[in-house]
Parts: C-alpha cells; structure tokens; sequence
C-alpha cells in the first residue's frame, strides 16, 4: 500500500478505528468530537479475477477505486497484472471514484476483475512492474539511495515476523536450543571494532533467478505497419536455461515473434503462446522462471510491509558491499529519460513545482478532515519536489544541465530543470563582499532555508514562500528553488515591491505585505520598524530588508531571501564602539566568524521570550508586594527600573527563594497582564509598565517582545526619530547573546550531567544542540564550558562526541574544497586519498593518478572548464596526512576557536580516546560517501587503509523544509499528557488516535510515526498486552532503521526496547540477540565507554543471567556497574541497583562472600540516600540476611564434609536459577517500567500519587531522588 491509509492489509488499523472515540471527553479538546468524522466503518467485497477462486476484500468508504487495483496489484496470487478494470454488473468503475459515491455497491458485491487491451503506457507500466516484482527483494536500489528504498536488517535477528504470525510456533522453554556466546568483539573490553557485522547477510537477498536479461529490444519502436497490427513496443529476453526470445507487446497482450538479434521478423512465432501478463508467457516458455517466480512472490509477501513501502524522504548508506550489476531496461530508460514522477501526473508534462506547492496551501482547512487533506497533500508535494530537486543538483554538478546563462564562468551559471532553479553557492557579482564573500554565500541558503521552516509553520493565509531544497554534493552547494511564475521575464528591479536589493541602500515597501508580515510578527517575533531609503524618506518594514516581496504572474503575494529573518548574533559579530555584556567577554566573546550571517536561532528566540517573561512575572509580582507593604507605611513604591540593570540573566532564582508570599503575588500579576492593559487602577497600571521596561518588551501594557532583524546590518540606515528604540533594540540582542552562553550552554552540559540529554553520536549531539538555540559554531565554547565543569569525568562521552564532531567537521570543510579541484574521472582516487590522508597511520599516503586520463589532456584542454566539477587539477594528489591534519588544527582554531593540539591521527585517537571507525562513519555521512563494507587495516604502518575500489559512490547531502501534521502532533502530546497523569487507557486511546492521523498525513513511514508507535507498544506492555507490545515495537524498529538509518542512535534504543518486550514473551534467544545486535551498534557509534551502554549491559546481564550463563552474566554487569561508578557517582541509585544485579548472580554461583560484599556496598547507598526505612533500605537488608543464612549453611556443609569425609549426612543446599519472573522484574525496573495493575481502586491511588508528585514538584519540595519514576515515558517526538 503506498498510500499506507487504506485499510487492507492494515485490518488491525481497521479494527482500532472502529472502536474510535466514543467516550471522548465532551469539553477537553474540541478537535476529539471532530475525528469520528474520518472512521466510517469499512465493509467487504468479494473479488473475481480470472483463473483464481473469489476472494474476499475489506474496504472501506472513503477510499478509491484506484487503491483496490494497488492491492490486486500487490496480491500473491494476482500481482502479474496491471492492465485491468473492476466490473460491478458490468459496469466499468471509474478509477478516481470514491466506493462510497458508486450506486449499488454494498457489503458482500462481486468485483470481476475484467482484462483490458493494452496501450504504450499500460504496456510500459506492465514491464516496469513485472521488474519491480522480479527485484522485490533485491538490496541494491536501497545501496543505491534510489526511488525511496531503504535497508532493515531486523528480521534477520528475529528469524522472519515476531509473535504468533511468525515461523516460529516453538514458544515454552527455549533454555535447550540457545547458545549465548556472543562473537568475540562483542565482549565488554574487546579493542575490535569490526565493520562487516553492520550489515548481516540475508539469506533472502540470495536472488533466485528468473531470468538472465529482460530489456526492451533494439527493433523499438514499431514501423508503421505493424503499428497498424497492435505492435506497440519489443522486448528481448533470455530465460535461465539460455533460450533467447524476442517479444511482441500488443494490444491483446504479448507473444513471442520471430525477430532475432539481427533479423526483423515480427510475425508471431508458432505457438506465440499469446498472453495478457508477461508473467503467463514466460511461465510456459521457462519452467526455472515458473518455480523461481512463485516462491519469490511467496516471499515478497511474507516479508513485513514496512520493509518495503518507500520512505517520504530518501536515506543512503554509508556502507554497501560489492553489487553485481545487472542489466535491466527500467533503470536504463529512467537514467536517459527525465522521468519525474512519471506516473502521478499529466503524461508528457512536466510538473509545475511552484503551482503544486502554493496550490496545496491554499487548501480550505476549517475542520479535521479538511485539515489532513491539505497537510496529506503539502507533504506529499513536498517529498516529491525534494526527491526532484535532488536530482536535479546532481545533474547540474554532473554537467548534464545546459546552464541559462552559459557564456559566464562555471561558477556563476544557473540551471533550470524540471521546472526548478538552480543556482551555486558561491559569491557571484561581489552580491556578498561586505558579508564575507564565499563563506557568506555559502551560508545564506541554509538560513534561507530555516527562513522558509519558520514561515512555513507560521502558515499565514495569503503569504507565500517558494519551495527551497539545499543539496550538497561533490564538494558544491546548490540551492534549488521553485520558480515565481513570470519572473524570469522581467528584472528583479521592477519585480521587488517590497524590501530590498542591495541589501538596504534602496528599499521599498508596500501596504499589502506589511499587513501579511504582521500577521508573522508575533509568532516569529519579529519588530515593526522603519529605515531610510536613499532619499533618506522613511520607509516601512515588518521584516529584515533582505526580504524581498513579489508578486508573481498568478497574483500571489511570495517573499523570498529570508536569510535574516532570526537577528543577529552578537557573539560572532563584531561590531565597533559596541560592547557585549559581561558573560560574554568573559568566554572570549565576540569572536570574528567566516561571515556576518550569523544569526541566532529561533530555538534560542523562544527560549530567550520563555526566560524573560518569567522575569517579567517575577518582576510584577515583586512590586505588587512592595505596594501591600507600603500601603501600611504610606511611602510611595520606588520603581523597579533603576534596579533592572541588576537583575542579570541569573538571579531570578535567588529572588524567588528569598521573598515569602511570592507566589500569591505572582498570581495577582498574572490577572493583572491578561486583563492586556487594560489595567484596573493607575498602581497596576505603573507595575506593569515597569516590568515592561525591565525586560525590554515593546509595548508597556503588556508582555511582548520582538526583535528588529535589521539592527547592525551594514548599509542599513534608521530614521533619527527612532534612535532610543534602536538602542533598546541593541540592548535586547546583547542581552540574547549573553543569555546564550550564561544559560543555555550551561543547562546543556546540566542536562548532560543528569541524563535527560544522553547523545550518542554527531547527529544527536547536533541535535541537542539545536533543540537548546546553540547553534554549532558555539560547538568550541561548550566544549571549553565542559572541559572547566568540575564534573568533567561525568561528562566524558559527551567531551569525547563533541571533540569527534568537531574534528570531522573541520574534515569536512577541507573536503569541500579538496573534492572542487577533482575531475570526475579521479573522483574515487582523490576521496580514497583523502580518508587515508585521515584516518591511516601510513605515514605518506600517496595519490593513484588514474593513469588513462593523462593521454587525452592536451586536446580536450579547451572545453574542460565548462562543468563545475570540471578543473583540469591534480593539486588533490599531493595532500598529505601531517598537512590534513595542521589544516584541521587551523579550521578548528579559526572556525571554532578551539585548540587541538594533534598532527596526526593516532595522536588524536590517542589523547581523546576516540574510534577511526567512528570516524570513518562521521565524515562518511557528513560528506556522502559510501565506502565497501569490508574490514579496513586502519592501523598498518606499511600501507594505506584504503584503495579507490573502495569508495563505491558518492550521495547528496539533503536539507529540506519537514512539513507537519500538526492535529496528528497535538492528539500526541494530549496522549502523553494523559499517560503523564497516569490516565492509561485515554493515554492509549489518544497515541492510537494520532497514529491514526499520522498515517493519514505521512503514508505509512515516518519519524513521527516511529515515536507514535514506541509509545504505544511501551504502554501496551505496561497493561500487561505484550503481543501486541511486540508487534508496535517491531514496526518502530523496522521504521528507525528505514527512515533514521540502520545504526542511527534511536534504531539502537528502539533495538533495546523490542528485546525486553521479546524476553517477556518467552523469545529469550531473539531477546539475546537483539540485544547483542545493539550493543555491536552502540560500540561503533560511540564505543564502550557512554552512560547508555550501562543500561545495555545490564539488559544483556539479566538475560544471561536468566539462561544461566552466569560467568558471562558477571563480565556485562560487572561492566556496567563500572560505568554507573562512573556517570552517575558512586553514591547513585543507580550504582546501588547494579550491585544488587552483581550480588545476584554471585548468590547463584553460590560464592556467597562476593555477593555478600556487593550487596552490602549496595545497601549502604540506600541508607544513605533514603533513610533506614525506605523500603528499598529494608528489602536489602533482608537479602543481606538471607546471603548470610546461605553462607552459613554453605560453611556448614564443607566443614561437615572436611571433618568427616565422604560418609558425611550433607543437608541438601538450595540452589536456585534465577525464576524468569524475577528476571523480568529486574528487566523492568531498570528499563524504568513499572507494572500497573489495572483495577479501578489502584488507578484511583495511582492518579493521587502523581497528583501529589506534582504537588510536591510545584512547591519545590520534591526533594527526594526520584531514580526510577514509574511513568518514564518521555517520548519526545524528534524536532527537525
């Protein structure tokens, strides 16, 4: 199912609909009552196909003619065929009609299934999917990165499906068959880091061939008068047992005809065995391609959908192994042909990008069902423009677009293609001179683009901004844009009706965009202000001069050049006579950046408005105590103002703990600011205007702060009357800057120390990063900022990532440049070079010049300059490692003013602890390369680790705007809230509801849905229903690994999750293995030592424990008690939970003095933290005793069998595995899962103790540790 929202093949969905929402809560959320709308319920056809018995179909109302023909299309048993149509009496039905709106059709009709003659396209569209039928399990496009394929490796850890639909009926007692061993370098300790494991074989992948070749022939396309026979196309086969076969497609169908290699001859053959599917005729002709295509059709469909279904967005794969390459025609004609979308639209158009985009924007969207369609159609829309406009960049770097401009210089041509625009990122025109050149116009179209993201989401009705995709690729960055209709004939200069060209020396401004950017202002915080023109008149503007508003040929209002939309900043922008704050000059700030395109990010906007509106309350509620006081002693209030130059970013804590009555106060501040100014007596009136002016908010009635975007940009002048505010404004950006590095880099490293950040590779680190407002360029301050926390050992993993991101960051900007000056041919030699310049200890790495090229130089010298990957250049091949690496000390000084004192590899590897293999991964997904899967000798002193046979491909690296679905995403968080309050079953109803929505939205593969989906199976579990735990989970890893990747860190975790829900239900060997698969991963993406892989060895401790494989059990959780010593102190609960694991295996291996010593340590944590009558305090007490009691009897024993030797009466001693109960108990506690029986009185108890939780968390009292809080279900959805 592409569409993935139809409800065959998806009945469990179908079910979980129907029993949709009939106790929603009246008054809670209005958009509850509106989903009913959307679930009517389905019902069930019978289908008749030729030569197959009746089937029987669920459908549903709202569905399409055209998916029941994608479902026939997909069936084992009629997938052969793709020209038909369905018959209801013998009435044709129309393709694009809903079921519901077809007269007569009712629970129980008869669909026939009726052939239809062929035409070009059908025929076309038959050979196209016998292939795709014929490489269903092949890899290679997912190597490939092509047409939204993706790699899954989870099934070849879970033997096929998981749960009862599986191979595997043999649940009871596995304990017989496992064996636990895992491979050698997955002990905890182990030095190897092999590459291979990453990507497993699958036996299935093994092709069984069907045929040797399949391509059309050579006699295409048919003369006239055979055309005037039926001929429509050719085809020329060789079956498996060698027997060559030319084709005739027809109208009726195909046949065989007499045509060979060289001799035409298009009368059929005798017999023609003439046939309406491809699949029929080869089936008589070829008995290997009958046994062969059965069983591959039986395993295709065996095979879980999310396996196969495309993902929205295309993943690629750092790693591939060595392919064959086959032939086969499809891939061929597509390559030649500029087949874009070809099925979804107008044959023989192209797509106009732009209409489509602007066009399902303007989507009506007052209710829910008209909401998910216009969200379905903006996502859809934007995944194909995406995947269209990465393909269009790699032409244009490839050379194989002719450039509108081609009589310029490579480097400022512009391409159009498909009906997109592109253009390079480099400085044409000097456009950037002032800003810093290159780097500037390197810079601008990212922040275009979160331009884009951040009008986009605001989604004002009217205002319209151009679909953007920002693709690197060899080296070059190209910006693809859709086009504004008519723009291309006219100049920009007359076009621009708003804003400027010149950056600011003219600007002009117009009535209609100012009044559609007001409407962005507040959510974007964005300031209405004036500038002057080069009249030196005053002109308006509600964005940042650069903006510019134009009104295309089809009269809609677009805005483009949105690159300073955030403000600037001030810590990476210099500026003269202007002093930044005190907690900026102290971190070495402001520093000098490539550009002056800095900007702050709208995270930090955000956090920034949060923080001092908190200030602004405090502030109120502060002076209203102080008019109570003084209305006893009649002195009048002395304004706050003067005193707030002294509130710095970081005493509003102690103000809150000091004043008794505060939070009364606070109250009466907050009625007073939502009265909205219209305050009730002069007094209020005074306390609020002196909290506005405290905190710099704009209006002095009410809260509300904005910035001015244009404040420090060169060439823009402000009108004199506006001085004092533009000094305000100048205030507020130096105010942000500070807040930058005096709160958000510290509550990063503070949420590091406590855990609730936990990165693990580049990736999330960037991405906690960004969620926080820091931009990666403060990567070098946080750095320094964790390298003085006193902390520093409890924040070793999160140095040694940053220290490796930073590092292959650097790599990565020399790269750029490196692969600028290589010709197409010596791509593979120059990147090979470049990674053993890297990551090889070989001490002179020295460059292959492919050796063929050098004889053509001298004629061709003329036209080479005409690619932009042209450069007749060899200056790639003289790099060297120790050069590699002063050039990444010197970027990394001058970019991130941080010092790495190393000039080779192994230093490095050395002094900061890190991995080439993790290395390797970083710069091979920040670059696009795809290298062989095979064991590299990074080491080897006498060779280098890599040869050019092992760079296989190169990819783009792809930056787009993620469009939302936003009721799906608001039904998901109320579902949290409700599980947060402890109300499960609303909580499950709503996450089941906004999966629902989701699928609707997205189609069927998403992050979003990845998370939706690791919620449900987690609250599943929790209710006690694992089977159906294990099928969520199961689908949320294969997600992960589709859509995030196959090692990615949440695939990791999700791993993690599905094993425990496996050892639950009785699959203790997948369990096991599952586990094993994820610490493989977690040791090449970030190694042993991170506080994650605590919880991981613990998990795979327990398990073996409960197999009894008890040494074994002792290295993992031996390991992962020294990791918890060492993230979380050895004074945590944690560490005190790890030794209990420990003494419990010690108690089953009956060495009783080992156990006895860690329970104790652990039991002496427990009195510390908790107090003596904790229960956790008593319950470790008690094994305390009871080890003691076993230890006597156990001496006992051996003194009896000393003293009288083997006539001894021996007490029988009791030994006892580990139950599997007890086992899971353990599982679940340090997942930070606990159980919930579900009975109305412990749910009533179970929503007072949160209640009182919160309680005690408002009033700050909460000051007992909770370790394991039972509901941990802080699932946050990723945000792009």
């Amino acid at each position: 199912m592409v569409n993935g929202d139809g409800a065959h093949g998806h009945t469990e969905e179908a079910e979980s609909k129907q029993d949709g929402n009939g106790e929603a809560d009246g008054g809670e959320e209005s958009n509850e009552q509106e989903v009913i709308v959307i679930q009517d319920t389905g019902f069930t056809v019978k289908i008749q196909a030729p030569g197959t018995e009746p089937f029987d179909l669920q459908v549903s109302p709202q569905e399409m003619v055209q998916e029941i023909h994608q479902v026939l299309m997909d069936r084992e048993d009629t997938c052969h065929r793709t020209c038909f149509s369905l018959q209801l009496d013998g009435n044709v039905l129309d393709n694009f009609a809903e079921l519901k709106s077809i007269e007569g059709l009712q629970e129980g009709s008869l669909l026939k299934v009726v052939e239809e003659p062929y035409t070009v396209r059908e025929a076309r569209i038959h050979v196209r999917h016998i292939r795709d039928l014929l490489k269903s399990l092949d890899p290679s496009d997912a190597y490939n990165g092509v047409d939204c394929n993706s790699l899954s490796f989870l099934s070849i850890f879970t033997d096929g499906d998981l749960g009862d639909s599986g191979k595997r009926k043999k649940k009871g007692n596995e304990l017989e068959q496992i064996d636990c061993t895992p491979p050698e370098h997955i002990l905890p300790g182990s030095k190897e880091r092999p590459l291979v494991p990453l990507q497993p074989q699958n036996k299935d992948w093994k092709p069984m061939q069907c045929l040797k070749v399949l391509t059309m022939s050579g006699w295409n396309p048919p003369p006239g008068n055979r055309k005037m026979h039926g001929d429509l196309m050719y085809l020329y086969m060789v079956t498996v047992e060698e027997r060559h076969v030319s084709i005739t497609a027809s109208t009726r169908g195909f046949y065989l005809n007499q045509s060979t290699t060289y001799t035409f001859n298009p009368k059929p053959a005798n017999p023609s065995f003439l046939s309406h599917s491809l699949v029929e005729l080869l089936s008589q002709i070829s008995p290997a391609f009958k046994k062969n295509f059965t069983a591959l059709q039986k395993k295709r469909v065996q095979r879980h959908p999310f396996e196969r279904i495309a993902t929205p967005f295309q993943v690629y794969s750092w790693t591939a192994p060595q392919v064959d390459h086959a032939m086969d025609c499809v891939r061929a004609e597509d390559a030649y042909t500029s087949r874009l979308g070809y099925e979804e639209h107008i044959p023989g158009q192209t797509r106009d990008w732009n209409e489509e985009l602007q066009t399902t924007r303007e989507l009506p969207r007052k209710n829910l069902p008209e909401r998910l369609l216009r969200e379905r159609a903006i996502f859809k829309v934007h995944s194909d423009f995406a995947a269209a406009a990465t393909r269009g960049a790699m032409a244009v770097i490839d050379g194989n677009v002719m450039a509108i401009n081609p009589g310029e210089e490579t480097r400022m041509q512009m391409f159009i293609w498909n009906n997109i625009f592109f253009s390079l990122g480099f400085d044409v025109r000097d456009h950037y001179r002032e800003l810093g050149g290159d780097a500037a116009a390197h810079a601008a179209p990212t922040n275009d683009l979160n331009g884009v993201r951040a009008y986009g989401a605001v989604d004002v009705e009217g205002l319209y901004t151009l679909g953007t995709v920002v693709v690197d690729y060899r080296g070059y960055r190209v910006t693809a844009q859709s086009i504004i209709p008519g723009i291309l004939e006219r100049e920009q200069e007359q076009s621009v009706i708003y804003g400027s060209i010149d950056f600011g020396k003219t600007v002009v401004s117009h009535s209609k965009y100012l009044e559609l950017l007001e409407k962005t202002s507040r959510p974007l915080k964005v300031q209405r202000h004036s500038v002057l023109n080069e009249k030196n008149e005053t002109v308006e503007l509600c964005s940042s001069v650069e903006c510019k508003g134009i009104i295309g040929n089809d009269g809609r209002h677009y805005i483009l050049d949105l690159l300073r939309t955030f403000p600037p900043d001030l810590n990476f922008l210099p500026v003269d006579g202007e002093e930044l704050p005190p907690e900026s000059q102290r971190q070495g700030f402001p520093r000098q950046h490539r550009h002056r395109l800095a900007c702050l990010r709208q995270e930090l906007i955000e956090a920034f408005v949060e923080h001092r509106y908190l200030l602004f309350m405090k502030m109120a509620a502060l002076q209203l105590m102080q008019q109570k006081a003084n209305k006893d002693t009649k002195t009048d209030t002395p304004a706050i103002t003067e005193t707030s130059e002294t509130i710095s970013e970081s005493n509003g804590k102690e103000l809150e703990e000091s004043i008794p009555g505060l939070a009364q106060a606070k109250e009466l501040a907050e009625t007073l600011v939502a009265e909205d100014g219209s305050c009730i007596d002069p007094k209020s009136r005074e306390v609020v205007l002196n909290a506005c002016k405290a905190v710099g908010s704009i209006s002095n009635t009410s809260f509300d702060i904005r910035f001015n975007p244009d404040i420090f940009s060169p060439g823009v002048r402000f009108p004199d009357d506006s001085a004092d505010d533009i000094q305000k404004q100048k205030q507020l950006l130096k105010d942000a800057a500070a807040f930058m590095v005096s709160c958000q880099v510290p509550s990063l490293v503070k949420d590091c120390l406590d855990h609730s950040a936990l990165p693990m590779d580049g990736a999330t680190l960037t991405e906690a990063l960004r969620q926080r407002g820091i931009n990666i360029r403060y990567l070098g301050s946080v750095l320094e900022f964790v390298d003085k926390t006193p902390a520093k050992t409890q924040l070793e993993h999160f140095y040694r990532i940053g220290i490796s991101e930073l590092i292959t960051r650097c790599a990565k900007h020399i790269f750029k440049t490196y692969l600028q000056g290589v010709e197409l041919s010596a791509l593979s030699a120059a990147v090979s070079h470049f990674l053993n310049c890297f990551l090889s200890s070989f001490p002179d790495a020295v460059a292959h010049l492919p050796p063929d090229e050098l004889v053509s130089r001298r004629k061709s010298r003329k036209r080479r300059n005409r690619v932009p990957g042209g450069g007749d250049n060899t200056a790639w091949a003289s790099l060297t490692p120790s050069e590699l690496w002063k050039n990444i000390a010197s970027e990394a000084q001058s970019y991130y003013h941080f010092t790495v004192q190393c000039d080779s590899v192994d230093q490095v590897v050395e002094k900061y602890g890190l991995q080439k293999i993790t290395l390797l991964r970083e710069i091979s997904i920040k670059t696009g390369i795809q290298i062989l899967i095979k064991e590299y000798n990074f080491d080897s002193r006498h060779k280098p680790a890599f040869t050019e046979e092992d760079i296989l491909n190169i990819f783009p690296v792809v930056k787009h705007v993620n469009p939302k679905a936003s009721d799906a995403f608001h039904f998901f968080q109320s579902g949290q809230a409700k599980v947060q309050q402890g109300f499960l079953k609303e909580g499950c109803e709503l996450i089941n509801e906004a999966l629902n929505l989701f699928n609707n939205v997205y189609g069927a593969m998403h992050v979003e849905i990845c998370a939706c989906l690791r919620l449900l199976a987690r609250l599943n579990y929790i209710m006690g229903d694992h089977a159906e735990a294990l099928s969520n989970q199961q689908k949320a890893v294969l997600m992960s690994e589709r859509v995030l990747g196959i090692e990615h860190p949440n695939t990791i975790q999700e791993y993690m999750h599905l094993a425990l829900y496996c050892f639950a239900n009785g699959q203790l060997s997948t369990a096991l293995k599952l586990l094993y698969r994820a610490r493989y991963l977690m040791l090449m993406v970030s190694g042993e030592d991170h506080p994650e892989m605590a919880l991981l060895d613990s998990n795979i401790g327990l398990v073996l424990h409960g197999v009894m494989e008890y040494d074994l059990s002792l290295r993992f959780l031996e390991n992962a008690l020294t990791i918890n010593t060492k993230y979380h102190g050895p004074r945590s609960l944690k560490v005190a939970l790890s030794h209990h694991l420990v003494a419990r295996v010690y108690e089953s291996k009956a060495e009783f003095r080992s156990a006895l010593q860690h329970e104790k340590e652990g039991y002496t944590i427990y009195k510390n933290q908790m107090g003596e009558a904790h229960e956790k305090t008593k319950e470790s007490s008690e094994y305390l005793k009871y080890l003691t009691q076993q230890a006597v009897a156990l001496q006992r024993t051996m003194n009896e069998i000393y003293k009288n030797g083997s006539n001894a009466s021996i007490m029988p001693l009791k030994f006892t595995a580990p139950s599997m109960a007890s086992v899971l108990e353990q599982l679940n506690i340090i997942n930070g899962i606990i159980f919930i029986p579900l009975s109305q009185k412990d749910l009533e108890n179970l929503k007072a103790e949160v209640h009182r939780r919160q309680l005690l968390q408002e009033l700050g009292k909460n000051e007992e540790p909770t370790e394991d809080s039972p509901l941990e279900l802080e699932d946050k959805i990723p945000i792009d």
